[in-house]
């Protein structure tokens, strides 16, 4: 049976897979979250949405006809990860996360260890600080609980209807970004801190450098806790995996 992939995009690495697909000829289907107003174009078929829960993206799968699943969305979308760890599992479809490895720190960082959004929270203590708050839209008003800080946010689409902090600065812009203009950034705004996940890649990897190069601390977000699945770290790599996938693999 000739390959019919799903991929589970949203990544810069998602991006990458679809054109090397696509290029070689593959068929398959590019599925976006839908949590981006404007998605970037993609050389292959989109899907927009949910699926419904680890059931629903089964069904999807059976009467799509998909062979195989790339995850390839971003670390920290632990649900859609999990349910696609269910879902193939029920399907008996192979599964493989294109995944980017951890950031790891190097001298001069000065990072603080966190294991979720509401750790985060407390990491900026009582103190009024200036928070650079690199996290995306989606844990704002974890934040909220904590108004005494200014926090500048980074967004990629202009936020629709009122935000959930009273003293903030927001900058709409998609990277990637380079460490001179986040530095920049946190110049301006006299950041004193910034709050990142542990998203790993060179895409988002400029807030880190520019924390470093301005001797800032940083409250990183450890990544979440995913079922064991297959990973690999390029498309050079899913794409052997392809030759040779089939489904007794199991996961």
């Amino acid at each position: 049976m000739d390959p019919n992939l799903l991929i589970l995009g949203g990544t810069t690495e998602a991006t990458a897979l679809a054109r090397a697909v696509a290029a070689a000829g593959i068929a398959g289907t590019f599925s976006y979250a839908g949590r981006v107003a404007q998605p970037k174009a993609q050389p292959l078929p989109l899907r927009v949405g949910g699926f419904g829960g680890p059931d629903g993206l089964a069904a999807w799968i059976r009467q799509s006809n998909v062979t195989h699943v790339i995850d390839a969305t971003h670390p920290f979308a632990s649900g859609m990860s999990r349910n696609a760890v269910a879902a193939c599992a029920a399907c008996g479809v192979p599964l493989v996360a294109l995944t980017r490895p951890p950031w790891q720190a190097q001298p001069g960082d000065r990072w603080q260890h966190v294991p979720d959004i509401d750790r985060a929270v407390d990491a900026l203590g009582e103190r009024a600080r200036r928070v650079f708050l690199a996290i995306g839209r989606m844990h704002l008003a974890e934040f909220a609980r904590a108004p005494q800080h200014f926090y500048l946010l980074r967004l990629v689409d202009p936020p629709e209807g009122a935000l959930p902090l009273p003293d903030r600065a927001v900058e709409v812009s998609r990277g990637p970004f380079t460490a001179e203009d986040d530095a920049a950034l946190m110049r301006a705004h006299r950041i004193g801190v910034v709050v990142s996940k542990n998203s790993g890649g060179d895409g988002a990897r400029a807030k880190i450098d520019a924390a470093r190069r301005l001797d800032l601390p940083v409250v990183m977000i450890d990544r979440p806790d995913l079922p064991a699945r297959h990973e690999l770290h390029s498309v050079e790599a899913v794409l052997h995996w392809l030759d040779h996938a089939s489904t007794d693999l199991g996961v």
